[in-house]
């Protein structure tokens, strides 16, 4: 008899496994599953919306399908439309929630939408939204500096929006950025036309008849807004697994099997905390997925084996200058049994007359002891730090030409011991020391 397993969420990490095994995925949105990385190419147009369509899974997925209760004893899980679908392994990919401030106007009374204009930043549909308002000229506004925001800004002013980015730390991707990459990549930003306030905290929003019509900030100053964008973090989608009586901290608490405490219900990606750590990163939910499926194969070897193939390469434009920015993608091996933990790699791709290109990995912050080495280039905005602990790369940022990152990251993703004989400054060099 084969094994009933069933996936709620159609997000990286659910796609993933229902590309590798044949289950049941329940999607809640109507698409089909995306790559939720290049929604900003989308919103700028670079891409139509069926070109960031992930590889299909083996069984036809159930999509605008939304789960609303799990019954651990039955085994089942009900979704809204009233049906009940049943399992003998569930897996919980259930992803995050943006973040919304407790922003005075954002919500009416007895919690009602906020007002038209407003649009968190997170699914195809809020692009979509975002895309048919924003005309030429339109003054928008994007609460939050990290990578979201960043990368929502460029997009909005490829439109040809007014745009004020607005970060309340005193840095933009201050969590993966130093202050010296900070500042280059603000100097990039503001190039494309977009204005960036640091340590500026949002109070408030104005509407008019239930559009939004500006932001206050907690200085008194007021930004005219026909457009706002929270982009102020995720948070972890726990509501289903904490319903059903799972044990949740931050995230929906798995082991090394990504097991939750019910054994019969596993949790991956952004919903997952594992070893106390929330990734939130397309990498390690893939990474999760491919070790998920080699544990449910090894328990349950009714399960068959997809058909072996290429991994499909990401959507790429016409020309050469607007290809996406790469997304790390685990190889066709499947991984030894067991999820130990992922080594996550940060990178962004900011389109424009000069194309600005990222990464960070690590902790880039030396302590007393490490070694430090760093090459800035000014004429060409380049910049490259590494941090070295012992015999050991523990962090690092690049900005500008990235043709060093592979090396770089295949190192710190390894947790290799570096070379004696090699100089510190071999690392930075092109491809390891190839240039």
């Amino acid at each position: 008899m084969s094994t009933r397993i069933v996936v709620v969420g159609g997000g990286t990490a659910g796609a993933r496994l229902a590309q590798r095994l044949p289950v049941t995925l329940l999607g809640e949105e109507p698409h089909a599953p995306y790559n939720r990385v290049l929604l900003a190419d989308v919103l700028a147009g670079r891409y139509a919306p069926e070109v960031i369509a992930l590889p299909g899974t083996r069984e036809p997925a159930r999509l605008g399908v939304r789960a609303v209760r799990i019954d651990r004893a039955a085994r089942t899980v009900e979704c809204a439309d009233g049906s009940l679908v049943g399992y003998d392994r569930l897996v919980l990919a259930t992803g995050s929630n943006p973040v919304l401030p407790p922003l005075r106007g954002l919500r009416g009374p007895g919690g009602a939408a906020p007002p038209e204009g407003v649009h968190a930043f997170r699914t195809l549909d809020d692009c979509l939204a975002l895309r048919d308002r924003v005309r030429p000229g339109a003054r928008a506004v994007v609460i939050g500096g990290g990578l979201l925001g960043v990368s929502a800004a460029r997009a909005l002013a490829a439109l040809g929006a007014e745009v004020v980015l607005t970060q309340q730390g005193e840095r933009l991707m201050e969590r993966q950025l130093d202050a010296t990459a900070s500042d280059l990549l603000r100097e990039h930003v503001e190039s494309l036309g977009v204005e960036v306030h640091t340590e500026c905290r949002v109070s408030g929003l104005r509407q008019r008849d239930g559009e939004v019509t500006a932001v206050e900030l907690a200085d008194g100053f007021v930004l005219d807004a026909q457009v706002v964008v929270l982009a102020c973090g995720v948070r972890p989608r726990v509501a289903l697994a904490r319903e059903a009586g799972l044990a949740v901290a931050t995230g929906i608490v798995v082991d090394d099997e990504l097991r939750t405490s019910d054994p019969y219900i596993h949790a991956i990606g952004d919903c997952a905390e594992h070893g106390g750590r929330v990734y939130g990163l397309a990498g390690p939910a893939l990474d999760q997925a491919d070790a998920l499926t080699t544990i449910l194969r090894t328990k349950t070897p009714t399960l068959t084996d997809p058909p072996r193939a290429a991994t499909p390469a990401h959507p790429r434009a016409t020309t050469p200058d607007t290809s996406p920015p790469a997304v790390a993608v685990p190889g066709a091996d499947a991984p030894a049994a067991g999820y130990t933990g992922s080594r996550a790699l940060t990178r962004l791709t900011l389109a424009g007359a000069q194309p600005f290109d990222l990464a960070a990995f690590g902790d880039a912050t030396p302590r007393p002891g490490d070694d430090v080495v760093q090459l800035t280039d000014a004429t060409r905005r380049a910049y490259r730090k590494v941090v070295v602990r012992g015999d050991r790369l523990v962090g690092g940022v690049l900005l500008g030409d990235l043709a060093a990152v592979g090396t770089l990251a295949r190192t710190w993703e390894g947790d290799e011991a570096l070379p004696d004989e090699a100089p510190l400054l071999h690392l930075l060099t092109h491809d390891g020391g190839s240039s």
